[in-house]
């Protein structure tokens, strides 16, 4: 499970670098994989309002966005985002990735595909102000709200800190540490519980990433769900992307990896072959079972719907019987 913070502040050492460190310390010791985005130091560019993205569903402009930040939203399972007020909102540095978003906003309601991971992906807040007024953080909230929503991810929270200016403020705050504990733990704990199913294929192509997709969708909150290959592609199967926007489910930015890197950090409760031989590790007291389904790679588009189809059916079969 992933657990990716977003640092938005310009100041690398400062309050709230200290308190995401906090959250994402937690996250860690509770047994979540975490992974940090510094957004200042990051080459992400400002939304320039073309509309691209509302035709294509893809951002024209390429840069850190493009090649690892929408790829990071659809692999995290949870997002923290952190940032210190600056005239009521986020700074702009977050701010401009935040509005980058709009590629997966249209992609959602414009295009009509929805993530597999948007049922059980989670988002939260971290900020802090200098001020203690009682508006400070009602912009952010709202600016937050959305973009966790165009990000797949529902909004379960917050943690915000009044009167946090000088250096060393948020560290001497009397109540930050059980706050961000007890957070955590109620936010990252039934996510961790989760049965873990990877689904394997040779290339993490097509087939198994149907299946992680369906899996995803269909009973995230009750699977952690990996995939890889034995023989990882570079890319994964247009084809198959286009079939799966027929049954409404978002294939965007998911990267084929090695069945290797798939359980580097997680060991599964059970594993799914999809008939190609694919070369498991051994994984002590794993289940496993192969789904024998023919290659569809190179086949017509009725055969990728049909292996499309049966793949489905037996993810809600799985589903039925877990």
């Amino acid at each position: 499970m992933l657990v990716l913070g977003l640092m938005g502040s310009p100041i690398k050492n400062g309050n709230t670098k200290y308190l995401l460190s906090l959250f994402m310390k937690e996250a860690d010791r509770l047994g979540a994989q975490t992974e940090v985005i510094m957004v200042a130091d990051q080459d992400i560019l400002p939304c320039i309002g073309c509309d691209a993205c509302g035709k294509k569903g893809f951002c024209v402009i390429k840069d850190t966005m493009s090649s690892d930040i929408y790829p990071l939203f659809r692999k995290a399972d949870v997002i923290v985002a952190s940032t210190p007020i600056y005239f009521y909102n986020a700074t702009a540095q977050l701010k401009a990735l935040i509005d980058r978003s709009q590629a997966l906003w249209s992609r959602k309601y414009i295009l009509q595909v929805s993530d597999p991971g948007c049922k059980f992906r989670r988002g939260f807040l971290l900020s802090l102000g200098a001020t203690k007024g009682k508006n400070l953080f009602d912009g952010l909230r709202l600016t937050t709200q959305y973009f966790f929503d165009a990000a797949g991810a529902s909004f379960d929270g917050m943690l915000t800190y009044r009167r946090i200016e000088k250096p060393g403020d948020m560290e001497k705050h009397p109540s930050v540490l059980k706050e961000v504990k007890e957070a955590a733990g109620n936010l990252l704990n039934p996510l961790l519980a989760r049965k873990k199913v990877l689904f394997a294929c040779k290339e993490n192509a097509c087939r198994s990433q149907m299946a992680a997709a369906f899996a995803q969708y269909m009973a995230g909150d009750k699977f952690e769900v990996l995939c890889g290959g034995s023989e990882p592609a570079d890319k994964i199967n247009s084809v198959m992307a286009e079939v799966m926007a027929e049954k409404g489910i978002d294939m965007a930015f998911r990267i084929p990896k090695s069945i290797d890197d798939a359980i580097s950090d997680v060991k599964p409760d059970h594993i799914i072959t999809m008939g190609c031989r694919e070369k498991c590790p051994d994984v002590s007291g794993a289940g496993k079972e192969d789904w024998a389904l023919a290659d569809p790679a190179g086949e017509s588009i009725n055969f990728m719907r049909k292996i499309r189809d049966e793949i489905e059916t037996r993810v809600m079969k799985l589903i039925d019987e877990s």
